[in-house]
């Protein structure tokens, strides 16, 4: 097929509703059995996985006997609640039974908005995964309300995957891919196997139509695959009861529609850095700093820094300028300006002594930080 998944270390699965509660009628144990089998598997190959997996509220709709789903969002939220519970709950075992870890994340779009809330998530997802953990993600939908009524778990995928610059994303539906039409009223219906992400044309064929378990429709696949190119990561929607689907896509086998991200995975995330016209304040540092970041791609760590301008949070995009005032390079701060004014000069080994606590050893890492 392409050398896209085959060559991808780090990928989101995502997984829908319908699939996961085998249409509403609970929490599919063997089905969830099989998807964890193929990601201990990609674990196994030196891959690192991350689920992001709809059925909460299917599945609570289930436990409590409710055949149609609510429309009223407290009782969205209770199903979720109640839901949760049996979802984790498979994840866990599942995934125990082939030697992983789980760990369930819920987030919702505001963590991920949210800069400091972003870069804690990132953090948290990245050391689950050095420890052979897979975090199963959900949005919380217990405390989230217009989330509920209009958001998707696809989307919550694709923002997951530039939450953690993963190299694809793979959503898996009750549909084989994307076609030109619907192929169940158009026959003359063409299936889009390879395309390039963020293409307008994709979204004219997606049209809306979906399960009446889940929210999404092919539209909010073909809109989260956009969204994932942003970050330079490639889509693939196939079929989730594909045999062994995860594992054929990481050996290269040509499986559901591929929609390609033509911007390079750290491209992406520079031009964001780059491109910011506000910024809070900036770090001045030594001529050292400076021949490290510029010539030897370096993170800039607090013993480079001679002085904090401005105020700023954790997060936020800042100035890196020399002695003169010049602007060296720019990126995102792992620490506040009030954190960093206790820093400068500092040696990483001694940041949990001057702070209390230690974010990262770098001000700034060298993965989000950009040469000016």
């Amino acid at each position: 097929m392409n050398d896209v998944l085959k060559n991808a270390r780090r990928i989101v699965v995502k997984v829908g509703s319908s699939l996961v509660t085998n249409e509403g009628k609970g929490v599919d144990a063997e089905a969830i059995g099989t998807w964890c089998r193929q990601m201990a598997a990609l674990a196994q190959d030196g891959r690192e996985v991350i689920m992001v997996s709809s059925g909460a509220i299917a599945e609570g709709m289930k436990r409590l006997g409710w055949a149609t789903r609510p429309k009223e969002i407290h009782a969205l939220q209770a199903a979720a609640a109640v839901g949760q519970m049996g979802l984790a709950q498979m994840y866990e075992t599942k995934l125990r039974e082939h030697g992983m870890g789980s760990a369930q994340v819920l987030l919702t779009h505001a963590d991920l908005a949210d800069r400091e809330r972003y870069l804690n998530a990132r953090s948290t997802l990245l050391t689950l995964l050095s420890h052979q953990v897979v975090p199963v993600i959900n949005e919380n939908d217990t405390v989230v309300t217009d989330e509920i009524k209009f958001g998707d778990n696809d989307t919550l995928g694709a923002l997951v995957a530039n939450l953690v610059e993963a190299d694809a994303l793979v959503i898996l539906t009750d549909q084989k891919g994307l076609y030109s039409a619907d192929p169940r009223h158009d026959p003359s219906a063409r299936f889009i196997d390879v395309c390039t992400a963020g293409d307008p044309a994709l979204e004219q064929m997606a049209g809306g139509a979906g399960s009446r378990v889940g929210t999404g429709g092919m539209i909010t696949k073909v809109l989260a695959a956009k969204r994932a190119a942003g970050s330079g990561a490639s889509t693939v929607i196939a079929w989730g009861r594909e045999p062994d689907v995860l594992v054929r896509l990481t050996q290269g086998e040509a499986i559901g529609s591929l929609f390609v991200a033509d911007t390079a995975k750290l491209t992406a995330r520079k031009q964001w850095m780059a491109d910011h016209l506000q910024l809070r304040g900036a770090v001045v540092i030594d001529d050292g700093a400076v021949t490290a970041l510029r010539d030897e791609g370096k993170s800039l760590l607090p013993i480079g820094m001679t002085e904090v301008v401005g105020e700023f949070f954790r997060g936020d995009v800042i100035a890196v300028r020399n002695s003169l005032g010049q602007d060296v390079a720019r990126g995102l701060a792992n620490y506040a300006s009030s954190e960093a004014r206790l820093l400068v000069r500092k040696a990483s080994a001694d940041i949990e002594a001057a702070l209390g606590f230690t974010n990262e050893p770098e001000m700034i890492h060298r993965d989000n930080l950009v040469l000016a």
